[in-house]
């Protein structure tokens, strides 16, 4: 019996300044205004593509207060840094959040539209419908609650991806002799009229190489899994565990053959602290918790519950029992952190410093987390992972100097010359579906 192939995992890089930790900036590595450096952004985006990653990917919010994380105070929109990136790189995918909550369907459709094509078709958008209820108060309208939320974010999908299919191919003829610049009959109105958007169309661009940007969504929540399953090419997930990545990709992967598509790649985003020992791994950890205080830590786990000022319970007593507290913004997590507490009787304290900085089960030496990618990979949990930090620059590093060989050694890593993001996470061209209708009248016919 023939044993089976490993399949190449694919990796993808969050870039959110100096890293996923919230003191990642405080780093003795890191410029302290990486958040808004672009030349850091540039060369951590190079060293991604040389070391051969997938894609990188732009996370984004709509609210802010004193509390909110440093990097969300002071920080790039997604499609501009993404943008400039594109002029420093030739092959690695290029991924933004987009809220569908707070922004226009043809502006957005444009905006991806023209990354795309800049980009010789590696964009990507991370739909996101935007948990906190203060982004409402920006844009002068009312929070949608969560379901609600995740309604118009399907409608919104459907009005991009309709306004993307505008042009067919070869639509732009561009003959100087004749002077014949496009064809008509490949030019197509939208004329979307729906329950929250009535969008005419066309977009006034042409499609990319890829035919349209790679769509990806995260949320983790019954509606989110619904949305993921019907309108997105991958997923982002924030399991902390094998068994939770599990049984993520279960119920998404059910969801996603009632809806008759094929599998979706499911890409779990990863804290990697990697030494040479367990002992340095651990001393790395140790280094990091010295720059985090216990106020912090506190302010960081009431972002997910609605900014609830956690400082006013015992951090040494039991997690305070909290009811609805968070349901309508960041539901899965906060439902994660509730169930967390309770079934390991974790003190406030605990729950705060594990929130704020996990170790997690890609923590230890260059083989023990290569065995974890392969175990993850291997057990359905995941296509791939994204690495998120804690710090980026050392994460990446870890990952490419010390885990990469192993897995290459393995057969589950080698260099991948694709261009397009398509290509690379192979995931089929979306056909324009205009050509796609003609086609299939021919062949009625």
């Amino acid at each position: 019996m023939s044993q089976k192939t490993p399949q190449r995992i694919k990796l993808g890089m969050m870039l959110q300044g100096a890293g996923g930790f919230m003191n990642a900036w405080r780093h003795r590595s890191v410029p302290a205004d990486a958040s808004v450096n672009v030349g850091w952004y540039h060369q951590l985006a190079q060293r991604a593509e040389e070391a051969g990653l997938d894609f990188l990917f732009v996370a984004d919010g709509l609210h802010i207060n004193e509390k909110s994380l440093p990097h969300f105070l002071n920080r790039f929109e997604p499609v501009a840094l993404l943008s400039s990136l594109a002029s420093v790189t030739r092959r690695i995918g290029l991924a933004g959040t987009i809220s569908t909550s707070y922004s226009d369907p043809f502006t957005v459709a444009r905006q991806l539209a023209s990354l795309d094509l800049l980009s010789n078709g590696r964009a990507g958008w991370n739909v996101v419908t935007s948990p906190l209820a203060g982004s409402a108060r920006n844009f002068g309208k009312d929070h949608p609650e969560h379901g609600q939320r995740y309604q118009i974010a399907r409608e919104y999908i459907d009005v991009v991806q309709g306004l993307w299919d505008s042009w067919e191919e070869g639509a732009f003829i561009r003959n100087q002799q004749s002077g014949e610049f496009f064809d008509a009959q490949k030019l197509h109105k939208l004329n979307h009229q729906g329950e929250h958007f009535s969008v005419e169309g066309p977009l006034n661009i042409q499609r990319s190489s890829q035919g349209q940007p790679v769509i990806f969504q995260a949320g983790a929540s019954e509606s989110g899994i619904r949305l993921a399953a019907a309108s997105a090419d991958a997923v982002f997930t924030n399991a902390r565990t094998l068994e939770e990545a599990q049984t993520y990709a279960a119920q998404l992967n059910q969801q996603v053959l009632k809806q008759g598509r094929d599998r979706v790649g499911i890409f779990p985003g990863i804290n990697p602290i990697v030494g040479a020992t367990e002992q340095e791994a651990e001393e790395k950890y140790r280094y990091l918790l010295s720059l985090l205080s216990l106020e912090q830590a506190l302010n960081y786990l009431g972002r997910f519950f609605d900014h609830h000022d956690f400082s006013q319970y015992d951090p040494d007593g039991p997690f305070p029992q909290l009811g609805t507290l968070g349901e309508n913004s960041f539901r899965s997590t906060t439902d994660q952190i509730k169930r967390l507490a309770a079934e390991e009787r974790l003190t406030l304290r605990e729950v705060a410093f594990r929130t704020t900085l996990p170790k997690g089960e890609f923590f230890g030496t260059p083989e023990q987390v290569a065995d974890t990618f392969i175990r993850w990979v291997e057990q359905g949990a995941a296509s791939g992972f994204i690495i998120c930090g804690p710090v980026l620059n050392e994460a990446l590093e870890d990952v490419v100097r010390h885990v990469l060989p192993i897995l290459e050694a393995r057969g589950y890593w080698h260099h991948d010359d694709s261009v397009t993001l398509r290509e690379r996470l192979d995931i089929p061209a979306r056909p324009n579906r205009y050509t796609q209708a003609r086609e299939h009248l021919r062949q009625a016919g």
